[in-house]
């Protein structure tokens, strides 16, 4: 195997980084290649390097690790290049949960479509156009370019279609949901076997087979209902299934945003969601959990330190997609999973511009789509709906039209249910000057949207949400872990 490099951009991730890191290594072929991290914050890249290069020091390993806050640099002969970037970090992320709540929209997690999908993609997209056009410039000719980061969709539609670069975006949701129905129906390793098609983060599982056997409907809707946990945890994905006919992969709290049915009013909002964890529900749930994951690990560093000495186990080798991948397309072992890409015939009643997550093999001629799938109507006319949001929200961020970003924002499905017009005019002009020094787009408009606020009519309120829950200090969740541990000890 020839030697190659990967550059992961927003390396600071730490433990989406490690987790990549350490899948890759999996695979034997791959000992001597080089990764090289970047990321804007020199302090995350430290801690991170010093944690990979104590796996490659416990393992004994060939493997170069580079660390280096200049992108280009990190990107300069790569062949794959990983984005797993949050731009604006938390700072941004706690603007996009809470200004929206000041106008009603309560959001669990907010990095897809809602209003704080649609911001957050107005903030990366510039920076994506930049990445492609270092790949472009600087990576192995035919690099390929792994998007993890959110909104899915968005960033993916401007890398493939103005950023002119091999793309391909990647997530877990499709997994986590196969894990689920494997566990109701009591299947064993191999057994399970499915078809998951729509956009990310509203996909759905179209044809499920266990053990050759199609499941249908009725068997599905009896096994998640008799389950102790997923019958009180999935309540609103489960009212789905029985009314859709499918089951989505996308958890409860995500999908509770997309459909405005179970998250318009305060009162229902509690009625469909759990808030035994952060994922089924929970008002700015993800934004709680991530700020408690970055104070444990800065905390924790020490530990994470400790536990890197530990020798790779290939069998504990993670689902997540990038290193089987790599894998395909290095060895031609043949891979299957469910990948996003352009829709050109993959799903018939999709548009053809629209980014798609469904099936496909991966081989040395590359990833290969099945082509031919029909969604079932109603789950056609639910990704519809968020397909002409983030149509609008690509193009306004391309284009730094505010006026469009509004309208995309008023067409959003949560958004629209709620809030009036007038409304939705405010509440942009409000969130894009929050965030301005991450819109550098928008730098012609943010004068006339500050004018305009001090000028404001439209009242807001300041509101929590209908299922709000404080950061946990380091101690607290250190006493809650304590707790569970020894609960499960008897």
């Amino acid at each position: 195997m020839s030697n190659f490099k990967i550059a992961i951009i927003g390396a600071g991730s730490v433990g989406f980084t490690k987790k990549l890191f350490t899948d890759i290594l999996c695979v034997p072929e791959f000992h001597d290649v080089e990764f090289a991290l970047t990321d804007v914050s020199a302090h995350n890249l430290d801690m991170i390097k010093s944690i990979l290069d104590k796996i490659v020091e416990a393992n004994n390993l060939p493997t170069r690790v580079t660390a280096s806050t200049d992108r280009r640099e990190a990107i300069s002969g790569a062949r794959y290049i990983i984005s797993c970037v949050r731009v604006g970090g938390l700072s941004a992320y706690a603007d996009d949960i809470r200004i929206p709540l000041k106008y009603g929209v309560d959001q669990c997690v907010g990095d897809t479509i809602c209003a704080g999908g649609i911001l957050y993609g107005q903030r990366n997209i510039p920076v994506i156009l930049d990445f492609c056009k270092d790949i472009r410039e600087l990576a192995e000719p035919g690099a390929k370019f792994l998007n993890y980061a959110n909104p899915m969709a968005m960033n993916t539609w401007a890398a493939i279609e103005y950023g002119k670069v091999d793309t391909v975006g990647l997530c877990h949701g499709v997994q986590h949901g196969g894990e689920q129905i494997a566990e109701i129906l009591g299947a064993g390793e191999g057994e399970l076997d499915f078809i998951c098609s729509g956009i990310n983060h509203q996909t759905w599982f179209v044809d499920i087979r266990l053990r050759g056997r199609k499941i249908g409907k009725d068997e599905l809707v009896a096994a998640f209902e008799a389950h102790p946990v997923f019958s009180k945890q999935e309540k609103l994905r489960i009212d789905v299934l029985k009314r859709f006919g499918v089951y989505s992969t996308e958890s409860n709290g995500h999908l509770s945003e997309y459909l405005p049915w179970y998250r318009k009013r305060p009162d229902e909002i509690t009625r469909w969601i759990d808030m035994s964890d952060w994922i089924h529900g929970e008002t700015g749930g993800y934004l709680r959990y991530s700020t408690e994951t970055r104070n444990w690990f800065e905390t924790e560093f020490p530990q994470f330190l400790e536990d890197a000495r530990r020798p790779i186990d290939a069998t504990k080798r993670s689902n997540e997609h990038a290193s089987h991948i790599l894998e395909a397309l290095e060895t031609g072992r043949v891979y299957r999973g469910h990948f996003n890409v352009k829709n050109t015939g993959v799903i018939t009643n999709l548009p053809a511009d629209a980014i798609i997550e469904s099936p496909g093999f991966v081989d040395r001629f590359g990833i290969n789509m099945v082509s031919g799938i029909t969604l079932p109507e109603a789950c056609a006319a639910t990704c519809l709906s968020s397909i002409n949001v983030q149509r609008m929200s690509v193009h306004a961020a391309i284009s730094g039209d505010l006026d469009l970003l509004k309208l995309a924002m008023l067409h959003d499905p949560l958004v629209g249910a709620i809030c009036t017009p007038e409304e939705v005019w405010q509440m942009v002009d409000e969130m894009v000057v929050a965030q301005a020094k991450w819109l550098p787009q928008y730098a012609h408009a943010i004068d006339g949207a500050r004018e305009r606020l001090s000028r404001a009519t439209v009242k807001t309120r300041d509101w929590n949400g209908a299922a709000r829950r404080q950061v946990r200090s380091v101690d607290e969740i250190r006493a809650e872990r304590h707790e569970t541990k020894a609960r499960a000890a008897g």
